[in-house]
């Protein structure tokens, strides 16, 4: 007998457009969810959205206008992505945000439509690797979307969300909130990345998204360097090459503009980076920065741990309440 393992459910679907990027300026999309439990290995964001006149990203696909995106799962913050900057214009390439998921197990993804650039599907896939009591749960998610280019109104569309739930599933990953720095132009800088503590048992830093205010890298030779892992400054280009940047690691919609519906590779994001940190323990970060230019920088760590095989229990007593009617009738007597 086959058991059927794997399970993906719609948890929430709205065709409300004042929750979806519009040009009248930046939206903010919150909703309060209530799901099934299971060992939960990604939620997804799906999107459908028709625009008027002008595309809402030329060159670029909807992901260019996540600016931050946050999840709460039973009060606990599982998932805080703030973008360093939103790249939405006619220069347009991947996004942060795209890069981030990409390399972390997670996937953006837009369905290229040459055909007509003013309609948009795609996926945004977040791993998150959690056990979920059964019963009820709470997702709270909050999504900032940047104003689209001016006559790029939103027309009509659909979003929703799906949990994919997973037995299989073998890490829980967690997306810290970012340490932020102003950088000096021209200096070699400290930067300690603070990392939580609160977070799952045996979780370690597996890696760590560096993200500018621009689209530039701005950084001088001495590049980055983490000082656990390295006693030399080390070129940015040397981690595209280790990191798969290097090899077209890159992909993104083009704003539907190729022919054959055909995606887009890049072998590098500028202003962006993602740095193996081979499960670094034992608390903050440290690092030194040679920056170019005056710029504020955000560290995100990256989180995983084990994920157990059993769900978490669902609340109950752990108190006992002993009944004894006989004990109680001689309770205050003199026998």
């Amino acid at each position: 007998m086959i058991l059927m393992a794997v399970r993906i459910t719609k948890i929430y679907e709205t065709s409300d457009t004042g929750k979806m990027p519009t040009d009248s300026g930046a939206v903010t999309w919150s909703e309060g969810i209530n799901a099934p439990g299971g060992l939960v290995e990604n939620l997804t964001l799906r999107y459908s959205l028709t625009y008027d006149t002008l595309s809402p990203s030329p060159n670029a696909e909807i992901s260019n206008l996540v600016s931050n995106m946050r999840i709460v799962l039973n009060g606990e913050v599982i998932f805080d992505f703030n973008s360093g900057a939103t790249y939405n214009g006619n220069t347009a390439g991947a996004s942060q945000f795209n890069y981030l998921l990409n390399h972390i197990g997670g996937r953006v993804v837009e369905d290229p439509n040459v055909a007509n650039d003013l309609v948009r599907t795609g996926y945004f896939m977040i791993p998150l690797g959690r056990n979920t009591p059964q019963g009820v749960n709470r997702y709270e998610i909050i999504v900032n979307w940047a104003a689209t280019p001016a006559t790029s109104a939103i027309s009509s569309g659909s979003m929703s969300y799906w949990l994919r739930t997973n037995p299989g599933t073998q890490k829980t990953t967690t997306v810290v909130p970012a340490t932020s720095f102003v950088h000096a132009a021209n200096a070699i800088e400290q930067v300690v990345v603070r990392v939580p503590q609160n977070t799952p048992k045996g979780s370690v830093v597996t890696a760590l998204a560096v993200f500018n205010d621009t689209e530039a890298d701005e950084y001088g030779t001495q590049g980055l360097r983490i000082n656990a892992l390295s006693d030399f400054g080390i070129p940015i280009s040397l981690y595209r090459a280790q990191n798969g940047d290097s090899k077209n690691g890159i992909m993104w919609n083009q704003g539907s503009t190729l022919p054959d519906d055909s995606q887009t590779y890049a072998t590098r994001l500028s202003g962006a980076i993602l740095i193996p940190t081979l499960g670094l323990t034992g608390g903050d970060i440290v690092l030194a920065v040679d920056s170019s230019s005056a710029t504020t920088r955000r560290y995100i760590p990256v989180l995983t741990a084990p994920v157990s095989g059993k769900s978490n229990e669902p609340v109950r007593q752990t108190q006992a309440v002993v009944g004894n009617t006989a004990k109680a009738t001689l309770d205050g007597s003199l026998m």
